[in-house]
């Protein structure tokens, strides 16, 4: 259910894409980068794909319940839990392991 979750939440981008939004690595993580320092943090990728749960969390208790998720079933996830497992495919990401993501990782399939 987990991985349902986070393939419907990292194809909002897609779908962005399509509206004339990020096309490109380069373009997705300029979008990602609050600071602007060229590359994604640990937290600047868990608040920027927090976003997308928050939107799905319709009556904003911090869960999503089987009406809120993809389908309209499957078990309860909890934003804390979503982001412990942004957390986890974040270092999957860091291939490099020096705590960023450049482009080039966060257009990379986790490890």
């Amino acid at each position: 259910m987990r991985r349902a979750l986070a393939a419907a939440l990292l194809a909002l981008p897609c779908l962005a894409a399509a509206q004339g939004y990020p096309r490109t690595p380069a373009e997705y993580l300029k979008l990602m980068d609050a600071d602007g320092d060229g590359r994604i943090s640990e937290q600047e990728y868990v608040d920027y794909l927090s976003a997308g749960f928050r939107r799905m969390d319709t009556n904003g208790d911090g869960v999503l319940e089987a009406d809120e998720l993809p389908g309209g079933r499957g078990k309860p996830v909890t934003l804390r839990g979503h982001q412990d497992n942004l957390r986890r495919q974040f270092h999957k990401l860091d291939r490099n392991h020096d705590g960023y993501l450049d482009a080039k990782e966060l257009a990379a399939p986790p490890a």
